[in-house]
């Protein structure tokens, strides 16, 4: 059986509130456009509300990731030279990563290492992976890539690091920081290290949209929750009932984007940053962006970052590329 999962030290809790404040009054402090960074959706009520969406009729990511990595892990994986030790940026639930370690635990045992700054989805992590067989695992309560860092310090002498960016969160991020995310990812690994990347590609934007608003309201929870959560943890008072949820499609960018919309001209204060700020009506908040892609933009975004592409496997139902890279 795998060992017990354990835990990384959490970060202290003052670290972070203050840096989820800092960070807060940055976005809503923008002379345009106001925003909040889409890492702060994800805490443990969040969570739960993307483990949700994950199950809605109108959202096909999460599904199409699932078959496509129960069809092809075992595939992917022989192109991995072990022996390998598996890091997952942004692990969420776990529930995908299943097949990547059930394909390497019948050659090896594994060594797996969660990394989220969410404690919640660390420990539904737990309880989903945590006793399978040949597989050991130490989760890291860390952003992307402190985490990283710390598996990278782990790691034995002959051990090739196999690196899982599942769930096509490369596409929160701008293209030229995604392209700048990957580089420095590059730059923790050694040459012949292996990056399994998940990529959303484009399709028809009625799709894509109604993917983000749901009709059953479930998305637009999980986008309020942002500011429910400033309420509760930087005491904050917004009112929730005054914002809409917003999902716009920009085709030049070839982004959707999550905002939320104020209905009314209205003052907020966060208490614990020391801080007030105004909406006017109609004045948006914007907390997320979901990028799309095609296949040979894939290909050349690794080629810019640092990687070769080893393979890519498609999902025809709901268009998602696996993109397998090596570093160079």
């Amino acid at each position: 059986m795998g060992s017990a999962p354990r835990i990384a030290p959490v970060v202290p809790s003052a670290q972070f509130i203050s840096e989820f404040s800092s960070d807060v009054v940055l976005g809503l402090s923008h002379p345009g456009q106001k925003e909040l960074p889409s890492k702060y959706l994800y805490d443990e009520l969040g969570s739960a509300l993307f483990d949700a969406i994950c199950v809605l009729p109108e959202y096909g990511l999460s599904r199409a990731g699932m078959r496509m990595l129960e069809a092809y892990s075992g595939e992917i994986v022989s192109r991995v030279p072990g022996p390998v030790v598996v890091a997952e940026l942004g692990s969420g639930s776990g529930q995908q990563t299943r097949w990547v370690l059930e394909a390497l635990a019948r050659r090896q045992r594994v060594n797996y290492y969660p990394i989220d700054i969410s404690g919640s989805a660390l420990f539904r992590c737990q309880q989903e992976l945590g006793h399978m067989e040949m597989v050991s695992i130490v989760g890291f309560e860390r952003a992307y890539l402190d985490g990283l860092q710390e598996v990278v310090a782990r790691r034995r002498e002959g051990e090739r690091l196999f690196v899982l960016f599942l769930g096509s969160t490369i596409g929160n991020f701008d293209r030229p920081a995604g392209d700048q995310f990957l580089r420095e990812v590059r730059s923790t690994l050694d040459e012949g290290d292996a990056l399994l990347l998940t990529t959303d590609l484009e399709k028809p934007v009625p799709t894509l949209i109604l993917a983000y608003d749901d009709p059953a309201g479930v998305t637009a929870a999980f986008n309020k929750n942002l500011l429910a959560r400033i309420n509760r943890e930087l005491d904050g008072d917004f009112d929730l009932g005054q914002f809409e949820h917003v999902v716009r499609w920009d085709q030049p960018e070839r982004r959707i984007e999550m905002h939320l919309r104020s209905k009314v001209w209205q003052r907020v204060t966060i208490r614990k940053a020391g801080f007030r700020f105004y909406l006017r009506e109609g004045e948006t908040i914007w907390t997320e962006s979901s990028h799309k892609y095609d296949v040979r933009a894939v290909v050349r975004m690794g080629e810019r970052s640092g990687y070769r592409c080893a393979g890519q496997w498609f999902d025809h139902q709901w268009p998602l590329a696996q993109n397998l890279f090596f570093a160079v």
